[in-house]
């Protein structure tokens, strides 16, 4: 009998609670299709968690986390909440469970099918091959540093601060350098070493850990130019380093190749095993209780959480078979659809999705 796999559902603001509503479809298929046994807990997160319990991430919450084995989450945030205080913002919640939880690093993978690539701006031929990871850096750096403002004889100042030790810089690219052996042996770290002190010092532990991965390719890239190299030659990139802010845009900006931000997937990881795992995408409160959101991301979410925390790859392998055949079948949310009208909605994609991953 398979050991019981405990996993927390963050079900969120917006969309959140749709697209995990159709991940968790999926969750129960590959049971009766493995044998797997899954123990879910819900917890209120985010800007639902503030309107409740006065807080974005009650202590309950946390500890529904703290003993789970993975973490599911649709999404936060939402107008509603962007004139609270920083203390009451629902992003603030984010920030929070990754330091209490000590996820380090954020995986990011951008694929693309080849059924969809007229659904990105660019060129079929600039596409072809591109299947990159984007590893971002997740508690250092200028969202969490120093933040303040002063007055000064030109009027009012505000400060951010953004700060890497040694510690922070070497764990994150010895699990780039790991992810980079387990593909195609090429890893890109990207910085701003022309002009930030904290990416000089970024590039010095990288060329320091270097040698340690012969194996491994290694190739340093200014941020600015690898957001032009990521539009002009994408396919070159396999696995992409880099600090907080630029792997947070850098990774959207990825997103964008696969013709929609509702096909991404990410883990955020820390020591060991555990992960949080949820979409890339935001709440989406404009199109919230329509049904018509893409769960794809959040379905691959799940197919990364049995690869990267519990080992399922066969399981893995079977969810993201199921989503190809079906968009190569020419099924379409509204996101990813060239002809609008034919779109189909959230439940019904998730419902394709569960029937392609067979018997």
């Amino acid at each position: 009998m398979a050991d019981v796999k405990k996993i927390a559902v963050l079900g969120g603001d917006g969309i959140g609670p749709e697209v995990v509503g159709e991940a968790l479809k999926v969750l129960k298929k590959t049971e009766e299709l493995f044998g797997y046994q899954f123990e879910t807990e819900h917890g209120l997160f985010g800007g639902i968690a503030i309107d409740e319990k006065g807080t974005p991430l009650p202590q309950e919450t946390l500890e529904i986390c703290q003993k789970a084995d993975a973490v599911l989450l649709g999404a936060v945030g939402g107008p509603k909440w962007d004139n609270n205080s920083k203390e009451l913002r629902p992003e603030t919640g984010l920030l929070g469970i990754r330091k209490a939880l000590g996820l380090f690093s954020n995986i990011r993978p951008a694929n693309v099918f080849d059924c969809l690539k007229e659904a990105s701006t660019l060129k079929p031929e600039v596409l072809e091959g591109t299947d990159l990871i984007v590893v971002r850096e997740l508690t250092g750096g200028i969202y969490f540093g120093e933040k303040f403002r002063r007055e000064t004889a030109n009027g009012e100042e505000a400060v951010d601060t953004c700060a890497y030790n040694v510690q922070e810089v070497e764990r994150i690219v010895r699990q780039a350098f790991e992810i980079a052996q387990t593909r195609r042996k090429k890893l890109a770290s990207v910085d701003k070493a022309n002009v930030l002190e904290t990416s000089r010092l970024w590039r010095e532990v990288v060329n320091r850990i270097a040698p340690e991965y012969p194996d491994v390719e290694l190739e340093h890239v200014l941020v600015d130019n690898c957001a032009m190299q990521l539009l002009r030659r994408p396919s070159s990139f396999d696995v992409i380093v880099t600090e907080n802010m630029f792997g947070d845009i850098l990774s959207d900006e990825a997103a964008m190749l696969t013709g929609s931000i509702g096909m991404l997937s990410s883990a955020s990881l820390g020591e060991g095993s555990f992960g949080l795992y949820e979409p890339v995408h935001g709440s989406a409160p404009d199109i919230a209780g329509q049904g018509i959101s893409n769960p794809i991301a959040t379905i691959l979410s799940v197919a990364l959480m049995f690869r990267l925390t519990f080992g399922y790859h066969e399981a893995a392998q079977r969810i993201e078979d199921a989503v190809k055949s079906v968009l190569d079948a020419g099924h379409r949310t509204g996101d990813i659809a060239v002809d609008k009208s034919k779109a189909i909605g959230t439940s019904a994609m998730g419902d394709l999705i569960v029937a392609a991953m067979g018997n």
